[in-house]
């Protein structure tokens, strides 16, 4: 793939030059990445909490942003603070957070998935220990492709029947139709951090003996390809569909890249225009392997999933400084960079960046309100 085929501005920054998937095109490459926030009512938006948490980002200039996961049922809910889309009340809210972005031409996607053995936890808050442990009054059954525990004292999910896999992949569908009312731009599958899609294509997690998994690679990617074909089904041709991977599971006998580059493949067949890229979270924290991090650690993985499965890539992972993330972009290691905690802490990160790294028009990257008084500001 050749990054610079969406550049039409050859004076700007690579950071900064627009990317387009199918009808929608970001005008720079930083990306807010989905973030929990562990402050919902029955997965429904909290007006006050998650207006002003994204109010921030849409006024910021970046690029692109997602709201956090969302379970497609109440049960694939990680905690009972998380985010739903498993209810029509969900849509009046959401859309809201929608016409937020819209207001300042931002496109605007929502990262749908499923918990699985993962869920009926506290929120990081509360520990994140399971509910068994913090308040077993308030648990959940658990579930999952195989009756395999995350780690020790943590509850066995129940083994999923067919039918159950079949009515959660209708479920994904429900759950897309949903988001399109709301008018989000995009749709990402939330297929990484040993979540239930994830665990699906796990051997750490799926030990099947059926055709839904076990040795066989192929067994394994039917569910995430199945899920993936019937977003795509009830997405408009014109709405991207994005999917977020643990590239490896960072563990022995678990996922490595050559499986996630074979099955990034089989999912750009299946309508996905994007891979998002994180790790881990198999038999652990979301986001991280047994190998301490270091910033831009996912980056190499982007890089070879980007040029061995011939799909576009974004990129997680300690990304907080203005030229490494130009670097990711010019060398084409990645289409987009995705940023949580360093946006958390700097949301102005897109406007320093512009001026770190020599955009012709810096302050144009604001909201029109924005340019006038800082144009005009005079510092002593």
């Amino acid at each position: 793939m050749d990054v610079k085929k969406n550049n039409i501005n050859n004076t700007l920054p690579e950071l900064f030059q627009p990317f387009s998937l199918r009808n929608i095109t970001f005008k720079n490459r930083i990306f807010v990445s989905p973030m929990c926030q562990y402050c919902s009512d029955d997965g429904h938006v909290n007006v006050d909490w998650h207006f002003a948490h994204h109010g921030r980002f849409a006024l910021s200039g970046v690029g692109g942003a997602m709201v956090e996961a969302s379970g497609i049922t109440r049960n694939g809910r990680i905690t009972h603070s998380c985010l739903g889309i498993y209810k029509d009340s969900h849509i009046k809210n959401l859309s809201k957070i929608v016409s937020i972005y819209h207001s300042q031409n931002i496109p605007i996607g929502i990262q749908i998935g499923h918990s699985g053995r993962k869920g009926s936890s506290a929120s990081p808050l509360e520990g994140a220990a399971p509910l068994t442990q913090y308040d077993p009054s308030q648990a959940w059954e658990t579930i999952g492709p195989s009756a395999i525990a995350m780690t020790e004292g943590w509850p066995v999910p129940r083994a999923l029947t067919t039918n159950e896999i079949e009515d959660l992949i209708d479920a994904f569908s429900i759950a897309t139709k949903r988001a399109v009312k709301a008018g989000f731009d995009f749709i990402e599958i939330h297929g990484a951090h040993g979540y239930l899609v994830n665990s699906f294509f796990s051997p750490l997690a799926n030990q099947r003996e059926d055709h839904w998994g076990g040795e066989k690679l192929e067994n394994r990617m039917r569910f995430p390809l199945r899920v993936a074909e019937a977003i795509r089904q009830a997405l408009p041709d014109e709405t991207p569909l994005f999917y977020r991977t643990s590239c490896v599971d960072g563990v022995e006998g678990g996922v490595t890249l050559n499986d996630t580059i074979a099955l990034a493949k089989e999912l750009k067949l299946a309508g996905v225009d994007i891979i998002d890229c994180s790790s881990g979270g198999m038999t652990g924290p979301s986001g991280r392997t047994r190998k301490p991090p270091y910033p831009g650690y996912l980056v190499p993985y982007a890089d070879e999933i980007r040029r061995k499965a011939d799909i576009a890539t974004m990129v997680v992972g300690l990304i907080i400084e203005p030229t490494q993330a130009e670097k990711i972009i010019a060398d084409g290691s990645a289409d987009m960079v995705a940023m949580g905690r360093q946006m958390i802490e700097d949301p102005n990160f897109p406007l320093h960046a512009a001026r770190e790294l020599g955009h012709t028009d810096p302050l144009g990257i604001l909201p029109g309100a924005y340019v006038w008084p800082l144009a005009h500001r005079k510092i002593d």
